[in-house]
């Protein structure tokens, strides 16, 4: 029987929170916290918004899912993002001590496996779950930025 609530469905609740960021000019990731098959949060860049560089969608997500669950650790959630986390989100990551990260697209410039940050060991990580569908929206962002400049 095939699960009904897969990685590919919070992957595609966390890219329509990617197109909400990409509607706000924001740069579109988008990111979700789901346990126990519930989405307990739901999250976009707001790093314009806020004017604040730490305002990445996965740091958005994490206060969210404390705030619900009523504690700081997210053991036991998933954190589906539509791109590889950066050094900061993954060492917040770390001291969330999350039981797993879903991402999609990789970030070969940014992305905490070439900045050399390791998630918890606990942690699982799957990546590359809807990879194209991500940076096909990140490539649409930057395109329509450099032409608007």
């Amino acid at each position: 029987m095939i699960n009904p609530f897969d990685d590919t469905y919070f992957m595609k609740k966390a890219l329509q929170e990617a197109e909400i960021a990409f509607e706000k000019g924001e740069i579109p990731v988008g990111a979700v916290v789901v346990i126990n098959d519930k989405i307990i949060a739901r999250s976009h860049n707001l790093t314009e918004l806020l004017n604040d560089v730490t305002a990445h969608a996965e740091m958005q997500a994490i206060t969210a899912a404390a705030n619900f669950l009523g504690g700081k650790y997210l053991t036991n959630c998933t954190l589906y993002v539509t791109l590889e986390p950066c050094q900061m989100c993954a060492g917040a990551l770390y001291w969330s001590q999350v039981s797993k990260v879903v991402y999609g697209a990789s970030d070969d410039q940014r992305g905490y496996k070439v900045m050399g940050t390791k998630l918890h060991p606990k942690t699982k990580v799957v990546s590359g779950v809807l990879a194209d569908e991500a940076s096909e929206l990140m490539k649409r962002f930057f395109i329509e930025k450099r032409n608007l400049n």
